[in-house]
């Protein structure tokens, strides 16, 4: 399936759905040469501790396709490449719990990712989703407007994730140069249920990886519940290379509870009017926040052309190693579709 009409400056444009490209020029400056038939592949890299590895080498990398390994063509370590993060906000009754919470962490990571100062060489733009999915704010450099258009949002309805993903991989201005330079990221912030899509799960699924986009979910699932969304929002993370975090989850893990510490007032890990919750919470949320900024602006990028082409097969598997170094976590999509003929 291609991807959907975009807009490009106000005009009507096709992005496109292929994981090798065209030959494009971004811009006079810097200009950029892609190979029709060369794939394009974004690597995150973390320790046995979850820090992020920036030191590496193109040396240190072998990629593989479909078991085969490749000549790496053109590599990049450099950090906070051009991106265009897309910020999708969860707005259905669910969230209403900690609707504060979240809206508020929102807001840091739009700051966190486009950088008022320096170069603007990040763009973004939100789509709210509860019953129906709405583009609310268009590519944009400005953190402000995606900011104040957060704090006029309730939460309210069904969810409609799925059509949420398909409207920004489709109907949005895009910058010049998408999707190879700058990157396509795409954050959801909610639960990863959907109740009110006309989109399916396997079609945004492989609309994203088509469209080189790379998803990460800052999951609203509160402390002790498990909302059966939560393995689409990981499925929809791990196979495009990028991964979710659980802000919520681990509140009260060095907490003790009320075997420990009987309380008249109740069995509360964390007591009402102590402010231990909220210190708890904010903690959650900045090292969520944290964890993301770190990942999207912390990334190799990897290209090469694949050897052996097969057109029988509809997607092609990658692997990506470092031998070297053992105890790595490495992220990547896990694999692409080949460009037609």
């Amino acid at each position: 399936m291609l991807a959907g009409p975009a807009l490009l400056n106000g005009a009507p444009f096709f992005s496109s759905s292929l994981a090798a490209q065209t030959t494009k020029t971004l811009s006079t400056k810097n200009p950029l040469s892609i190979s029709v038939n060369e794939v394009i592949v974004p690597i995150t890299v973390t320790d046995d501790k979850g820090k992020f590895v920036s030191d590496l080498t193109q040396g240190d990398f072998k990629i593989f396709d479909e078991g085969k390994e490749q000549k790496i063509t053109y590599f990049n370590a450099e950090r906070e490449q051009p991106i265009v993060v897309g910020f999708l906000l969860d707005t259905s009754n669910l969230n209403r719990l900690h609707w504060k919470t979240f809206a508020e962490a929102t807001e840091e990571l739009v700051l966190a990712l486009l950088p008022q100062e320096g170069p603007k060489k990040f763009a973004g733009y939100l789509v709210t989703y509860s019953t129906t999915a709405e583009v609310r704010v268009d590519t944009t450099n400005s953190a402000d407007k995606i900011q104040e258009k957060i704090k006029t949002v309730k939460p309210g309805g069904g969810a409609a994730l799925y059509d949420a993903l398909y409207l920004a991989c489709t109907n949005r201005k895009l910058v010049r140069g998408e999707p190879i330079e700058p990157r396509r990221i795409i954050v959801i912030i909610g639960d990863g249920h959907d109740s009110a899509s006309k989109k399916g799960l396997d079609e945004v699924l492989e609309l994203a990886q088509r469209n080189l986009v790379t998803i990460y979910g800052m999951s609203t699932v509160a402390f002790g519940f498990k909302q059966e969304g939560e393995k689409n929002l990981l499925k929809l993370a791990e196979d495009t290379g990028g991964r979710v975090v659980f802000p919520l989850e681990g509140l009260y893990k060095d907490v003790s509870g009320y075997l420990s510490t009987p309380s008249d007032e109740g069995n509360y890990a964390l007591k009402v009017g102590t402010g231990q919750y909220a210190a708890e919470l904010a903690k959650g949320m900045f090292n969520a926040v944290a964890a993301i900024q770190g990942e999207v602006t912390t990334q190799y990028i990897i290209r090469y052309s694949p050897s052996v082409t097969d057109d029988r097969k509809a997607f092609r598997k990658i692997r990506v190693d470092v031998p070297g170094i053992p105890g790595l976590k490495i992220r990547y999509r896990t694999g692409y579709y080949p460009a037609n003929p």
